[in-house]
């Protein structure tokens, strides 16, 4: 091997790299509701740069209007599923019926495996020989995924000791979901299930978004909910959860994979007498204040900013991203469909800024 291959080979094998995304901060945005009221910048890593003065325009319609963007943290829970294999669908419904029925010291099991797991249900699905077990869970400030599998396997080893008829199948079966578009994650929920809301009265609909509620509500129906459909969208109906949610993921250690699950949403909007009500509802977002990707330097500072980094009780400050994730999204939603009601505005501002963004990092 010559001295350059041995050169590169160390590189490959040693030497951690990064690369290099382009972050803003954005805001302040003020949110209410059931987690947290506060107001503060989110910090969003992306190329797409319009993505921040649409971002921003939302942000500033919110320190407009009475409570600010109000978050309803509604449910949370990370999942993993685990494989099973039956002689028959017999057996598989037999050996489904004993799992449940230890469900109590499954609790205990998964207690043992981490401080912050706890186990909050089990989900079965039989197809033929074969039985799905859909483990769900709490997971304090992680977004949990390595617990949740630490805390599977040590459930399904005990499972196969302990109840008859049924061999491994596998610790992962894809009945979670993770990382996939799926029905079962928008109905049963992954992560923490949110929903941002807000009511923007007429004057400030017609000043600030240049536009009008109905318009608003006719363009949300006509491409979020019927386009949406035509192109057989799985539990979804928005225009750009997706752009959001990874740039925040990114700025804040997330794993920017989630964001498959995570842009499955609805987004709705009323005309109430020339106001315009509009909220975003995200039953998947996977989110944590701590864990991998939370020890790099600049992770640290912008949970610290968010402050996500609060001595606080197990779980809060991860509610707290998780809320301001959400309102993140409501905030760039809003202003994109407002966009899309004028033709030509949503090309002309992505042209003016990415061609002055471009400008300044070429100098």
């Amino acid at each position: 091997m010559t001295d350059q291959a041995s050169r590169n080979q160390a590189c490959t094998t040693s030497e951690q790299r990064f690369a290099e995304i382009p972050m803003r901060w954005v805001g302040p945005l003020r949110i209410s509701g059931n987690v947290a009221t506060a107001e503060a910048e989110v910090p969003l890593a992306t190329y797409e740069s319009p993505l921040w003065p649409s971002v921003g325009r939302g942000a500033r319609i919110s320190r407009m209007v009475e409570g600010g963007i109000r978050t309803t943290l509604v449910d949370e829970r990370m999942t993993r599923s685990v494989l099973v294999e039956a002689e028959d669908a017999v057996a598989a419904h037999a050996a489904a019926r004993a799992v449940h029925g230890r469900f109590s010291e499954l609790c205990r099991l998964t207690r043992s495996t981490s401080r912050s797991a706890e186990l909050l249900a089990v989900r079965d699905e039989i197809a033929g020989p074969l039985l799905f077990l859909r483990f769900e869970f709490s997971t304090g400030d992680a977004s949990g995924h390595n617990m949740v599998t630490l805390a599977s396997d040590a459930l399904l080893t005990h499972l196969l000791s302990h109840i008859p008829g049924i061999r491994y199948g596998s610790i992962s079966a894809n009945y979670c979901t993770d990382k996939k578009a799926t029905a079962i994650n928008g109905i049963l929920g992954r992560g923490k299930n949110v929903i941002a809301e807000m009511h923007i009265p007429e004057e400030i609909v017609s000043t600030c978004l240049r536009t009008t509620a109905a318009q608003v509500v006719k363009l949300n129906v006509n491409k979020n909910l019927v386009g949406t459909a035509l192109a057989g969208g799985i539990r979804s109906a928005n225009a750009h959860y997706a752009n959001m949610l990874l740039a925040i993921y990114l700025a804040t250690g997330q794993d920017a994979a989630n964001i498959v699950e995570g842009s499955q949403g609805v987004t709705f909007a009323e005309d109430r007498e020339g106001d315009l009500y509009f909220s975003c509802t995200l039953p998947n977002l996977i989110v944590g204040s701590v864990g991998n990707g939370k020890g790099l330097g600049f992770i640290e500072e912008n949970l610290t900013r968010l402050g996500c980094r609060e001595e606080r009780p197990p779980g809060e400050n991860a509610r707290r991203l998780a809320v301001f994730t959400a309102a993140t999204v409501l905030c760039g939603e809003l202003s994109l469909l407002a966009a899309q009601t004028n033709p030509g505005e949503l090309m002309k501002a992505h042209t003016q800024f990415e061609r002055s963004t471009g400008a300044s990092h070429a100098r």
